[in-house]
């Protein structure tokens, strides 16, 4: 049975890979970097299990080795890898495949659609192919697995070119890669420590409660303004709907839940284009585009995040309150 920490153990697999090849290199800092992190994905279960037994000691050496991430962090100045191939070569290969080389990158969603929706039903002899649990991360990990295969084969290269191209993204993309798990982790922390109810109150302590606009705004701006310190919508909106959506627009304004719901996480998306924590949408780009300012990508959209913000705004008193 095909389950989801066989995609993590993959995933160390390769980090490990990167950190030795940084190893053999010389790259100390690199090097310690990726394989603490490929360390951290391999033994994930292993400190989980401890977790439940009672044994905190893996759970804090798992904290330190977070923390132990986020001081080597700024060690990690970009290198440029070498080429194996010059850039008049590659853009001939381009030309040559077409359209051929959007195939690995299509049959990504496409595959983990299919095994989204026909996982459940797929067994062999009366066992189960995938484990139930977290179906769609299972299978988005065996995609990636079949666009490699499918990369060698459209382009002819040897398998090992794959790994030498992610070894490349992967620092190209450098400590942000590990940013978006972080701020994850960082909205679980928020949610479960109360942050909320602190915002609730809060709330009734500057804002004029009885007032449904001024609540209104304090829900979307503050979407806003935690998505830009979480860089997540989704770790935003808990927090959100707990301390201002639900007691107070919900229940004693009688805003409409879904719309609510949805045009809130707008205003979250909002925000994610205005803060460089949201790094896969923001800083990533711009490492891969080689841009001059690592925040050539905020500048670009921070004037449209505004007007949609504010439009997004104007349609909420309108329409949530109907």
């Amino acid at each position: 049975m095909l389950r989801v920490e066989y995609a993590y153990w993959l995933i160390a697999a390769f980090l490990l890979y990167a950190g030795l090849r940084h190893l053999r290199e010389r790259q100390g800092w690199r090097a310690a970097f990726w394989l603490l992190l490929g360390l951290l994905f391999a033994s994930g279960d292993e400190v989980l299990a401890q977790q439940a037994a009672g044994n905190e000691l893996p759970s804090q050496l798992a904290g330190g080795g977070v923390i132990l991430l986020a001081l080597l962090a700024p060690r990690l100045r970009r290198v440029p890898h070498a080429q194996d191939v010059g850039s008049k070569t590659r853009r001939q290969s381009a030309l040559r495949l077409g359209h051929r080389l959007f195939v690995p990158a299509l049959l990504i969603p496409l595959v983990t659609l299919l095994i989204a929706l026909l996982g459940p039903h797929l067994s062999i002899m009366g066992y189960a192919v995938f484990a139930k649990p977290q179906l769609t991360l299972t299978g988005l990990a065996l995609a990636c697995v079949v666009a490699l295969f499918a990369a060698s084969r459209v382009t002819r290269a040897p398998m090992q070119d794959g790994f030498f191209e992610g070894r490349r993204l992967l620092d190209a993309i450098g400590w942000a890669t590990v940013l978006p798990l972080l701020l994850a982790a960082l909205g679980q922390v928020f949610t479960e420590s109360g942050v909320g109810n602190a915002i609730s109150g809060l709330t009734s302590a500057w804002l004029p409660t009885g007032s449904a606009l001024a609540c209104l705004l304090g829900f979307a701006l503050g979407m806003v303004i935690f998505t830009v310190i979480m860089g997540n919508a989704f770790a935003a909106f808990p927090v959100m709907m707990a301390g201002i959506g639900l007691p107070l627009l919900i229940q004693q304004h009688h805003a409409n839940p879904a719309i609510l719901g949805s045009m809130g996480m707008l205003c979250g998306y909002c925000g994610t284009l205005m803060t460089p924590m949201a790094a896969d949408f923001n800083l990533v780009p711009a490492a891969l585009l080689e841009l001059r300012s690592p925040y050539g990508v905020i500048r670009a959209q921070l004037g449209s995040a505004l007007a949609i913000l504010a439009a997004n705004v104007m349609l909420m008193y309108l329409l949530v309150f109907r």
